[in-house]
């Protein structure tokens, strides 16, 4: 398959699982966003295998990643044709995806966490890796490392909170166990839907969490180069609207899955527009 074939089966995939991360990614120069796009798309099929597998997820986990590890990527996958074009042309060191295979990895094995740190390790395998390869493909100066850590921590973080039902029917809980004990709950709790004061009060600490990290990411997107600060601004507060309809539909987060409408898409990244131009960054 042509390259350029490769990169367009990524833009569906983004295109088609994250109309958020799509928006966003418009943002970008169109070298860097089909490799962001090419990353995106490595990450869902990657996560796919171990949430949707139809054969034994363990063996088709390793499949796949022996097929990444591959002397050459597979002339019939679309998807590791364009991600293992990204890493040589942005020079993506190679530990990162292994980091990001791992954490995927544990799905297989790990359905409950008892510390708040021991979510931290999940979440920056899933997520912070992928903002560290994202400064790769953007450009970045020394120092951003640590906010890339954080805002991948934070954007796992809602994405756990929003999906509570969602990994509760597949016999996860992700919330710590010593933060469900705090407010007097437990994991069976969440598995059979709890959702009375104390479930809400835990929802409360855990979003206040999430918008800590956000803030403490921000001065980050100062340090990246400045064609992209404006798309990664913009995808970390669109996702960090979902922490308010969370709020909104009063932590009914069994029964409804927060989403942010379009419209106010287009208003957040007008507010994320005018606040990049008063830091006096980039190209905003």
């Amino acid at each position: 398959m042509p390259i350029p074939d490769a990169y367009r089966m990524c833009v569906e995939i983004t295109r088609a699982h994250s109309r958020s991360f799509f928006l966003s990614t418009q943002l970008l120069p169109p070298d860097k966003r089909a490799a962001i796009r090419a990353l995106y798309a490595f990450c869902r099929i990657s996560d796919d295998i171990v949430d949707n597998s139809s054969l034994n997820a363990t063996q088709a986990l390793a499949a796949w990643v022996a097929r990444v590890h591959a002397p050459e990527p597979p002339p019939d996958s679309a998807v590791l044709l364009a991600w293992n074009d990204t890493v040589v042309r942005y020079d993506v060191p190679r530990y990162l995806p292994d980091e990001l295979l791992a954490g995927i990895t544990m799905d297989l094995t790990v359905s409950r966490y008892a510390t708040f740190d021991d979510l931290w390790l999940y979440c920056y395998r899933v997520a912070s890796v992928v903002g560290l390869i994202s400064m790769h493909i953007i450009g970045y100066r020394e120092g951003a490392t640590k906010y890339a850590i954080s805002l991948g921590v934070a954007l796992q973080l809602t994405n756990i909170l929003r999906d509570v039902g969602e990994d509760a029917r597949r016999g996860r809980v992700y919330l710590p166990l010593e933060d469900l004990a705090r407010f007097g709950l437990t994991d069976h709790d969440i598995l059979n839907g709890r959702r009375d004061e104390a479930f809400r009060e835990l929802m409360r600490f855990e979003i206040a969490r999430a918008h800590q990290l956000y803030d403490e990411a921000w001065p980050g997107i100062g340090l990246l180069q400045a064609d992209g600060q404006l798309a990664i601004a913009a995808a970390s507060a669109i996702y960090r609207g979902i922490l308010d309809k969370i709020v909104a539909a009063n932590f009914d987060v069994f029964g409804h899955r927060a989403y942010v409408p379009l419209l106010e898409k287009l208003l957040i990244l007008w507010r994320v527009r005018r606040r990049l131009r008063a830091e006096g960054w980039g190209r905003a």
